[in-house]
Order: C-alpha cells, then sequence, then structure tokens
C-alpha cells in the first residue's frame, strides 16, 4: 500500500453511559469467560456488580477490551501482561492530553517545567 491510497475505517462510537455485560463483550472481543475474569482479577477491569453474572461493564471498556485481546492474541501476553499494557497506555493518552492542553495554550516544555 503507498502513502497516497486511502484507508477506510469502520467502527462504532459507543458512549461512556452504555453498560455491556461479560457475555457481551466477550462475543464482540472474541475473548472467554476466562480470559475476562482473569483481566478483572488483575485489575484491567473494574465492574459493577459483586458476581460475575451481575457484571456490568462501562461503553469505555469495549475499547479497552479490544485492545487487551489483540494484546493477548497478537503479542501472547498473559493477564499480568495485558492489565501491565493497558495501564501503560492509559498513561500515554493521559500525557498526550496533557501536552494537547498545553499546546492549546501556547505553553512549551521548558516553561511548563518550570517550578
Amino acid at each position: 500500500m503507498k502513502e497516497s491510497d486511502p484507508v477506510y475505517l469502520q467502527g462504532d462510537i459507543v458512549e461512556e453511559h452504555v453498560e455491556f455485560t461479560l457475555i457481551e463483550l466477550c462475543r464482540v472481543t472474541g475473548a472467554s469467560e476466562e480470559q475476562f475474569t482473569l483481566w478483572v482479577n488483575e485489575g484491567a477491569f473494574e465492574p459493577r456488580g459483586a458476581r460475575i453474572e451481575e457484571w456490568r461493564f462501562s461503553g469505555a471498556s469495549l475499547r479497552r477490551a479490544v485492545t487487551a485481546q489483540r494484546l493477548t492474541r497478537d503479542l501472547q501476553l498473559n493477564a499480568q501482561g495485558v492489565a501491565l499494557a493497558l495501564d501503560l497506555l492509559d498513561q500515554i493518552d493521559t500525557l498526550r492530553a496533557r501536552l494537547a492542553r498545553q499546546d492549546d495554550r501556547g505553553d512549551t516544555f521548558e516553561t511548563s517545567c518550570k517550578p
């Protein structure tokens, strides 16, 4: 594929207030219930509900779950590795957002690091 070739993306926008059950996330991602349980036990996901049957995941969990499944499948990470990678990706997103806010204000790295 050349740089000038168009790239088409397809997806759905999921709002934060939408909730998913464990079964729904498993269907969408292809992950097993056992895999999700391991991810929850490692802290990668924080569902609402006391029992597995009651678990509800936020809309934001969908993107995270797709990423977790890709990390597991493509990089063969175990549940601990997935939890760590997701945490690091969250930190990267936070830092990018912070840099974008600084750019919007016209701050430079040097001025934002001064006490």
